[in-house]
């Protein structure tokens, strides 16, 4: 497979196969992953995998969260601006709609709606969960290197026939999961991801999001 084809192939997958990924697989992914970007060398991530108990027993601690308050627990990383300007405000809700219309979920049914945002916090089903961690000092250009190390990571598992699914929702229980993995105080973790073999019948996996055209995003000057 090359490049082109992996960046084509790959997209955000919502349902996932209980086949479990054995160990080693994740790490030799993982260690190939480690040649991504990193300027200045820092390499500032670190990297949790979960898998079976140790996986599943973090899903009652988010649903604890958000049952008690759906926002989440943490504003000091927040996910999306609060104040989210055009075109970005009309791309997001367009995805919300587009992906919830792939579902048969309508706006108004909201139970049905939580539910499916409740599938993040079990990794979608997927056997394999990635958490993604730098630290507080560090800044935008760190957190970009790390976007890059999880980019790298999500291809190679393309080449490997698996998916994968970045889920920024993890930070609503950011503070939680901190807890959890016994962190150190300087340490935040950016997101999770989920990782395994993609169910190719599950209608959600068939539905794709769109990108805005190359001449909305891209200049070209003195060619």
């Amino acid at each position: 497979m090359s490049v082109s084809e992996a960046i084509a192939q790959r997209f955000s997958c919502r349902a996932f196969l209980p086949d479990p990924i054995p160990e080693q697989v994740v790490r030799d992914l993982l260690a190939r992953a480690l040649k991504s970007p990193s300027g200045g060398n820092l390499q500032p991530w670190r990297i949790i995998a979960v898998a079976g108990k140790e996986k599943d027993a973090l899903t009652p601690l988010a649903q604890k969260v958000l049952f008690g308050n759906p926002q989440g627990e943490d504003d000091e990383f927040p996910i999306y601006p609060k104040k989210l300007e055009d075109p970005f405000r009309a791309r997001r809700f367009k995805v919300g709609e587009d992906l919830y219309g792939a579902l048969g979920i309508p706006r108004e049914d909201k139970p049905a709606r939580f539910a499916q945002l409740a599938e993040n916090f079990r990794f979608f089903g997927a056997p394999v969960g990635l958490f993604f961690i730098t630290r507080r000092e560090f800044g935008h250009g760190q957190w970009a290197h790390m976007g890059m190390l999880m980019q790298t990571i999500a291809l190679l598992a393309e080449e490997q026939g698996l998916a994968t699914c970045m889920q920024e929702a993890w930070g609503a229980v950011r503070e939680t999961l901190h807890g959890h993995f016994g962190l150190d105080e300087a340490e935040v973790i950016y997101c999770g991801m989920a990782l395994g073999h993609a169910d190719k019948d599950a209608a959600i996996n068939s539905w794709r999001s769109e990108r805005a055209g190359l001449d909305e995003v891209a200049e070209f000057r003195g060619f």
